[in-house]
């Protein structure tokens, strides 16, 4: 059968797959992780090493126990994607069975049950770090100032190994809360913004990622850089970044105008914690997140807003992951009520006007003479 033959509604061909998508958002992330790693050692290392190998194995055992082939779903990069990302969300010390169940749980529950790549309701990297966070609280939330690598205060590869594997804690010297964790615990005890924050937060140093806590939420300024080039390579659009920064921007400014010694201003919100990262690598995940423009800004500002409210009024000091999560849950709602426009019609669903050029035969456009003459 002639292959040419075949006709039918427009196709659209791109050149993006699975693979270059994932390897380009690896890319992108690389500089923060590498920064990340340089300012938390080897224990550091060891955690994002032992996060990509189980997700990479769990993806493997799923894929094997479901008939499907495994080298082509290993290698799409899906699943080595989770784990940086599991990794760049967790403790920089945390121990090692922290990365293991946390992405073991983000490919088997998080991705695998619903299908795999491409079927996943939910995020799984976000997935796995609420289930650490309710399941593992201690873990979860205890932060390390940043030790690097030549600083002579970080461990060396040995000692890194003893942290990973529980065999030696991080000691009170070596630990501390992140500014939104401590500025929480110390508004709860009627101090005032500008009490708690004197001689505990620069911005400067937040956004050079010199400030405690996980790998992703250092170096704000590298997730920035690549968050936009991610854009200019059109990998993601910019309406659930702007959407999620600018609702956390718009009520931060706010509320901070109202009380500046009650709420934080945008700058300490923009710069610390997950949000950039979130912003940028996790919630734009095309597959949890609307389809249509309007749908994803929607989407972006309900993440923003969900931020703020967490971490202003809620149970927990960070709240990207839980935003995300629960913003995904709402995305199939989300693209039921804005559907973006069908192909060859209006918003109002009518047959858009054919152009008298589109109307020509193909040679006729080619040669630019019309067909008319």
């Amino acid at each position: 059968m002639n292959s040419n033959s075949f006709a039918g509604a427009p196709h659209a061909h791109d050149q993006d797959s699975v693979p270059r998508l994932m390897g380009a958002v690896l890319l992108a992330i690389l500089p923060a992780t590498l920064y990340g790693l340089f300012l938390f050692g080897w224990p550091a290392f060891n955690l994002l090493t032992i996060t990509v190998l189980v997700g990479l194995v769990c993806e493997a055992g799923c894929l094997w126990l479901a008939g499907r082939p495994i080298r082509p779903g290993v290698m799409d990069g899906s699943a080595l994607l989770t784990g940086v990302l599991l990794a760049l969300s967790l403790p920089p010390w945390a121990p090692w069975w922290i990365g293991a169940i946390g992405a073991g749980f983000a490919v088997v529950v998080g991705k695998q049950v619903f299908g795999g790549t491409g079927q996943n309701i939910f995020n799984p990297a976000m997935l796995a770090r609420v289930m650490l966070l309710v399941s593992f609280p201690v873990e979860m939330t205890t932060w390390l100032t940043p030790h690097p690598w030549w600083s002579g205060t970080s461990p060396g590869w040995l000692e890194g190994w003893l942290i990973t594997l529980g065999h030696f804690s991080a000691t009170d010297g070596v630990t501390g809360a992140t500014i939104l964790g401590y500025a929480r615990t110390e508004l709860g005890m009627n101090h005032s913004l500008a009490q708690i924050l004197a001689g505990h937060y620069q911005a400067s140093a937040a956004a050079l990622g010199w400030t405690g806590g996980s790998l992703g939420e250092t170096a704000e300024w590298l997730v920035l850089l690549g968050g936009l080039w991610l854009l200019r390579r059109r990998v993601i659009t910019w309406h659930i970044p702007v959407g999620m920064l600018g609702a956390v921007l718009v009520l931060a400014s706010g509320f901070h105008l109202l009380d500046p010694q009650r709420f934080a201003d945008p700058v300490l919100h923009l710069l610390s914690g997950g949000l950039m990262l979130g912003a940028f690598f996790i919630a734009t995940d095309p597959v949890t997140s609307p389809i249509s423009s309007l749908g994803q800004i929607v989407f972006g500002v309900g993440c923003g807003v969900l931020v703020y409210i967490i971490r202003t009024w809620g149970g927990y000091p960070e709240g990207v992951a839980f935003a995300v999560v629960l913003m995904n849950a709402a995305t199939p709602v989300i693209d039921h009520y804005i559907r973006p426009r069908a192909y060859g019609r209006t918003w109002s669903g009518k047959p858009r006007p054919v152009p008298a050029r589109a109307k020509q035969p193909p040679l006729a456009r080619k040669s630019g003479v019309d067909a008319r003459d």
